[in-house]
Order: C-alpha cells, then sequence, then structure tokens
C-alpha cells in the first residue's frame, strides 16, 4: 500500500503494532525469491524473521492449506479449541509392556534425592506412570515411551539427535563425525552432551591437586546441557525432523523443530518471562531429575551461565520451521592472542570485555595504569585485528565489545576501520 509521510508502508505500521502490543503475527510470502522484491521490504522481512514464523507459499492452494494450518494451531495454543498436546496423548500400539521397568527404577531414586519426590524405589511401574500424568486410560503417552520406553524409536522414529563435528566454521563434506543417538530421552540428552565435551577445549588439573570432577571446560558443561535438554523438551514431535547438533570451530548450534511463541521475542529469552512448555508431561520428570534447573528459565542460565565464564551471550533464532540455539565458543585462546600480536596491556582490555560485556577506554586507561591516548591506540588496534568491535562514533558513550568470532577487517590508518 502507500507509504505515510515518514516513507513506511502499512504493512510495516501493522507489524510494528502488534509487536509492540504481543499480538499474534502470521507471516506468509509468496514466491522463494526475496532478491526481487523492494529493498524496504526485505529489509521488513529480515526484521521480522528472528520474531515470527513466516511460512512461504506459490499457489493459492498452498496459502490456504498454511493459513488453516497455522490458524488451527493458533486456536489450539489459546485454548479456544480443544487439542491434546501430543506429548499427553496416548502412544497408538503401545502398553506397559513397552515401558522400561529398570528406567523407572534409575528415576525414582535419583528424583527423589534431587527434588523430593514422593514415591519410594520398590514403587510398582504403572503407580508412578500415574502419579506423573505419563499414562491415558492405563495406555503410556507418547511421554511416557519418549521418557521410559524399552524403545521410543519404534513408535517415533525421528526421536533422535544428530551429532555432527566440523574442524571449520561452515557445513562441509566429509564431516568428521557423525552420530546419531536414539534411546530415552535422559540417554539421548546424556549422550549429545558427552559428544559435544568430547570436541572442545578442556582444562583437566594435576591428578595430585584437585579431582578430575574439576574439569573445565571452555563452554560450561551446565549450559551445553541445558541447550540440548531444551531442545528435546521443546521440540515439536509431531514434525519429521530431528533435533541436530552442530558442533563448529567457532560455536555450537543446537536445532531442534518448532517455533519460539508468536508473543516472545528473542530478546524476552534473556530475561524472566512466563514459560510456555510444549511438552510439560515430557519437562516435568526432566525437572524431577535435575537435568532441568527450573521450567522455563532454561534460556536464561545458557545466558547467565556464558556470562560468568567470559564468553559471548548465546543467539536464539528462527530458522524455517527450527528453533535454534547458537553457543559461541572462546576462540580468542592464548595461542590466537599470540598470532594476532596481542600485547600485556591489551589482554586486561581483554579481560574486562569478557568479564563486564563491554570496555571503554577510561576503564581501560585506568585498570592498565596508562594514558587516555595509550588506550585508545591499544583499544582501535584491536579493532583493526579483528578482536572488538566498537559501539557509538565518537564521546562518552563509545565503548568496545567482544567480536563472536575473529573478523578479518580492512583498516584505514587515518579514518579508522573501513
Amino acid at each position: 500500500g502507500p507509504e505515510n509521510k515518514q516513507g513506511i508502508s502499512p504493512v510495516e505500521l501493522e507489524f510494528e503494532q502488534a509487536t509492540k502490543k504481543s499480538k499474534h503475527r502470521l507471516i506468509f510470502l509468496k514466491g522463494k525469491d526475496d532478491k526481487k522484491r523492494h529493498p524496504k521490504m526485505q529489509s521488513l522481512i529480515s526484521r521480522a524473521t528472528p520474531h515470527v514464523v513466516r511460512r512461504r507459499f506459490t499457489t493459492i492452494d498452498e496459502l490456504k492449506k498454511e493459513l488453516y494450518a497455522a490458524l488451527v494451531q493458533f486456536l489450539c495454543d489459546s485454548k479456544i479449541i480443544s487439542c491434546t498436546p501430543f506429548d499427553e496423548s496416548a502412544c497408538p500400539g503401545a502398553t506397559l509392556a513397552d515401558i522400561s521397568d529398570e528406567k523407572v527404577a534409575w528415576f525414582i531414586p535419583v528424583a527423589k534425592k534431587e527434588r523430593g519426590f514422593p514415591l519410594n524405589p520398590g514403587t510398582p511401574t504403572e503407580q508412578v506412570l500415574k502419579h506423573l500424568d505419563l499414562l491415558e486410560a492405563a495406555q503410556p503417552t507418547n511421554a511416557a515411551i519418549l521418557l521410559f520406553g524399552l524403545k521410543p524409536q519404534k513408535y517415533m522414529p525421528t526421536a533422535e539427535i544428530k551429532c555432527m563435528h566440523y574442524h571449520g566454521t561452515v557445513v562441509a563434506k566429509p564431516i568428521p563425525s557423525h552420530q546419531i543417538f536414539t534411546g530415552t530421552l535422559f540417554d539421548q540428552v546424556d549422550q549429545a552432551t558427552d559428544f559435544i565435551l568430547s570436541k572442545i577445549n578442556r582444562t583437566v588439573p594435576p591428578r595430585d591437586s584437585a579431582p578430575i570432577s574439576e574439569t573445565k571446560y571452555e563452554i560450561p558443561k551446565e549450559v551445553i546441557q541445558e541447550a540440548v535438554v531444551n531442545a528435546v523438551a521443546y521440540r515439536d514431535y509431531t514434525s519429521a525432523a530431528s533435533v541436530q547438533v552442530s558442533v563448529f570451530s567457532d560455536r555450537i548450534e543446537v536445532r531442534n523443530p518448532g517455533n519460539l511463541p508468536s508473543d516472545l521475542t528473542f530478546e524476552d529469552l534473556k530475561i524472566e518471562h512466563n514459560s510456555r512448555p510444549r511438552n510439560h508431561r515430557i519437562a516435568l520428570p526432566l525437572y524431577f531429575t535435575h537435568y532441568i534447573e527450573k521450567i522455563g528459565y532454561g534460556t536464561i542460565q545458557m545466558t547467565t551461565g556464558c556470562r560468568d565464564a567470559g564468553l559471548p551471550e548465546p543467539d536464539f533464532s528462527q530458522s524455517g520451521r527450527e528453533f535454534v540455539v547458537t553457543l559461541w565458543r572462546d576462540w580468542l585462546t592464548d595461542a590466537v592472542m599470540k598470532d594476532l600480536g596481542i600485547n600485556a596491556r591489551q589482554k586486561i582490555a581483554i579481560k574486562i570485555v569478557k568479564e563486564t560485556s563491554r570496555v571503554n577506554s577510561t576503564d581501560y586507561s585506568t585498570l592498565a595504569k596508562i594514558s587516555r591516548q595509550t588506550a585508545f591506540r591499544d583499544l582501535n588496534d584491536l579493532v583493526r585485528k579483528g578482536v572488538l568491535e566498537k559501539q557509538g562514533v565518537t564521546g562518552k558513550g563509545t565503548y568496545y565489545t567482544l567480536h563472536k568470532r575473529l573478523i578479518k577487517v580492512t583498516y584505514d590508518p587515518v579514518h579508522g576501520e573501513g
């Protein structure tokens, strides 16, 4: 439609107002080539993509199908129509014979120790499942099979975690390491977490000075496990896709089928927000066994865990119909700093930015006991080397943040970075 005096179209105005008021938003895009669209529309699509589910269509029939599915989902999520959630539904064909008594026996004492679970060891399997609301008319629910099943993939083949390790920063074949983990959700989380930990850097204290349990990983184990648990607890199990973990040289990506609730933004995930567990019956046993610290706080814990470890905050995004968590690795190792020629003074600046997420010339000059001019030169040298990113133009509001990966920049010694 026609733009207003500020050059904003009705579509953009509608989107901005709906976002401010936390309204449910649906975006349907015709065609697949966004490069042919007007630059302003490209910009709107780019801004909207991280916050809402967008679907594409080429024909009117496809649009009707996508719109119908989206509206039904909205009505279910809003409790306007009755829809039994997947995890609460009876698993077709499953019986109590498909439940592992051994897994249930393992669960009881762990849940009792961690969260004061009221049932005692030796309680019959059926009684435990009833207590956890994992039976539907004496038949195991989908959640029961996923958590305690003998062979969960017999009924849900894509309920698995695919783990891949790449030496570089992009997907490339052949894949150096590729494993698929199945079994119960407890087993999958343990195996996927161990896979990631085996591929990242760690420091092990000498045997005579500390127990092996104090092994320190470049990304805290708790953060990694939280990302994996979040994926299996919140994924859409009606999707034919699996949870996918990719370990790159600069980051770890954890993808799960599903979408962020439309009234939440990715910025909301880093602060206290209302919990909207997609699979509450799955999340609760994970909470009892301390796989989940607190239901609804996983993304906050990932954020604070990375920040406390001196790492960049994780990124949360939507890629098509997949929710993506990106954990950034500590790429700025001693070896990298040596190769870049970073001096002892500049390491103080890097320490500040890792601990506080930012640094300015005043704080740096004070802590390093150097002049403001030297501090300014040091910080801009780190910008030139691709370590820091300058925020602001000039004045007291200028500060520097750490790049999430090494950035190669061109540099003009007169005007600054190009």
